[in-house]
This record gives structure tokens, sequence and C-alpha cells, in this order.
């Protein structure tokens, strides 16, 4: 076989020139692509480093539930005020807006009240009447300006050696008014805008950072609900406290308005200035030991140390413990297990009654 080798090498040659073009031209678009991407990355970095920041999203606020007795946020210091628990069928003005009130035995088997008040400026409170010491006790708690028209012997001497800030309406009336309608001395009255304007005028400090003492739930408390303590629990649809042989202080629970109507021995217990029986939200009992300290059957009370009692809201009530730790610490409640006792958002009427007396549930 005969072969063209002229033709042969020229065929090669050219294929060689070819192959030698689609080479160049596989570096040349290698090199245009590299180059390519260098730049994107050239263009993506620097984008990079000076887009700024993003900003950290601040947290939703949640907002802060409120209570409706008192400004949990105010540190406006409350006031004391004694109030006349011996007046016949004459009414009781301002018990209602008090966020808290004390009743405690005094001398001839009678009690009075210590009503406090603390955001709300009422018009009128009354009667005012005069200072028994143990009630200190329990302003004390408070950080509040006690206010009292008159004193007992022992009440005087520990106002002045406590240093309590007071307002005694027999040293000067000016914040008080008495009605010409009512017998003395169980016709003084006066209103918490005038006892503000009487201790700033006297130099008081109108602000406390040490007011609070019962601890508060916004969330409302069914004791039937409650996880522990349930074996004790009680069904308190009324309660009735002997004081005396003839003073006695009832609540029957209002199942509507989920509140406690009070009695005074047996009758309603009305408000001077809306004609309605006054009602609370929470009760808490205490034991306290009293005995008779004069002649004049003035009494004294235990208030340091321990005791037993009991909170009562919504229809039922649980046992609990007090202590105190000296006359001008804080009242601590719990119940039995050793937790603290929180208690519903409303007005609280404290009953301390003495140790060996008749508390009778229903």
């Amino acid at each position: 076989m005969n072969f063209d080798i002229t033709n042969q090498r020229k065929r090669q040659k050219k294929k060689s020139k070819k192959l030698n073009s689609d080479e160049k031209k596989i570096i040349f678009s290698s090199i245009f692509f590299l180059t390519l991407a260098i730049i994107f990355i050239i263009i993506y970095l620097t984008k990079l480093n000076n887009t700024p920041p993003k900003k950290k999203e601040n947290p939703k606020l949640v907002p802060q539930e409120t209570l409706k007795i008192v400004d949990i946020n105010s540190n406006k210091r409350p006031l004391a005020v004694m109030i006349d628990n011996n007046i016949g069928d004459e009414r009781h003005a301002g018990l209602q807006n008090s966020f808290v009130n004390y009743e405690i035995i005094v001398e001839g088997g009678l009690s009075r009240i210590m009503a406090i008040y603390k955001d709300e400026e009422n018009t009128l409170i009354g009667p005012v009447r005069s200072s028994r010491h143990y009630f200190l006790d329990y302003a004390l708690e408070y950080d509040a300006i006690y206010t009292h028209f008159g004193w007992s012997p022992k009440a005087e001497e520990d106002i002045k050696n406590l240093n309590v800030e007071n307002i005694n309406g027999m040293i000067d009336s000016t914040p008080f008014a008495r009605d010409k309608n009512i017998p003395a001395p169980h016709n003084v009255f006066t209103a918490a805008t005038k006892l503000r304007e009487y201790s700033d005028a006297k130099g008081y400090s109108q602000t406390t950072n040490s007011w609070k003492v019962l601890n508060y739930s916004t969330k409302e408390i069914n004791l039937n609900k409650k996880t522990k303590n349930t074996e004790n629990l009680l069904v308190a649809n009324k309660v009735t406290m002997t004081y005396s042989y003839n003073q006695t202080r009832s609540y029957i629970y209002d199942d509507n308005n989920k509140n406690y109507l009070r009695f005074m021995n047996g009758k309603e217990h009305i408000d001077r200035d809306t004609n309605n029986q006054l009602n609370y939200k929470n009760i808490i009992i205490m034991r306290v030991e009293n005995n008779s300290m004069d002649s004049e059957d003035r009494q004294d009370l235990k208030t340091v140390g321990e005791g037993t009692g009991y909170y009562m809201t919504n229809g039922y009530a649980l046992p609990i413990n007090w202590t105190k730790e000296s006359r001008t610490s804080k009242t601590k409640y719990r119940y039995e297990d050793g937790t603290e006792v929180k208690i519903n958002d409303g007005n609280t009427f404290i009953q301390i009654v003495p140790i060996s007396n008749d508390i009778v549930f229903e």
C-alpha cells in the first residue's frame, strides 16, 4: 500500500496548529473567569466590611402588673389614724378607703381601730380617738405618721422614747374638727389632706421606702386551689370573733362581689358617707396574748414573739403563724408549711383577738 507522506505531514501540521489554538482559548477563558471571580470576591469582601453591624433588637417590654389597692411604685409615707370604736349608732368615716385596718382590744372589753392610709386622700376620717401603746408596734411596721387625739400614760411614754413622729390633737387641734351633732369625745374628725399639710409643716418626711408589710398578689388567690395545706382548709362563708362578753365582730362572704361584709355586735357596719356596709377582700386573724396592766384595766399585749391565726379570702380560710422579732420589726405571716402568705389585691382588716377567745367559722 502506498502512502502520501507529503499530504499526511501537511495534515498533521494543520492539526497541530488547530490544537495550539484551542489550548490558547482554554487558557484565556480560564484566566478570564479566574480574574472575574477574584474581582467579585474583592467586591463582596469590601461590601461586607463596609456594612454596619445589625442593631440588637430591644427585648419587648412586658408591662408591669399594678395593684389596685396601693401604688406599689409610690413611696408616699402612710398615715396611721386611731379610730374610736365605741360610738353607738354613729358611723365611721374613711374605713372603706384605708388599705389596711387593725382592731385590738382596749380597757373595758372594748376595742379600737387603727386605719392606715397611703395613696387614698380621704375627705373625712374618724372619729379620731386616743392612743394605746401597743398600736405603735403595728404603726411602726409601715413607718407611718401616727395620728391620735390624746394618749394613755404608757402610750405617751413610748411615743417619746421610740421617737414616733406623731400628730396629737390634744396638743394641737389644727388638722382636726368636731361634729357638733355628736357628743364628745366621739366627735373628732380629720382628713388625709389636712394631716399631710400639718405633718409637712412639722418637718415630717412625706416619703418612705419602708412601708411594705403585706405581700400582695396581682393574680387572684383562691385558697381551695392551693396545693399545700389543703387538709386544714376551712370553709369561711362566715366567721365570728369574740373580743369580750359584749363585743363580737363578724364577716359574711358576699359571693357576688367576692368580698366580706363586716358586722359589729351582729349589726351591719355602715359607712357614714356612702351609707353602704363596709366590706373587705382579705381578713387576717391573729391570736395575741393580752392582760390588764393597771387599775383602769388598760391592756398590754405580747406583740413580739410568735402566734397563730388565719388568713381568709374568697370564702375559705387557712391556718397561719405570725412572728415579730421586735416592736419596730415587721410581722411575718406564714402558712403552717413555712411558705409566706400572699394576699389578694384589695383592702385588708387585721383582727387581733385575745388568745383565749372564740373564733367560729361557718
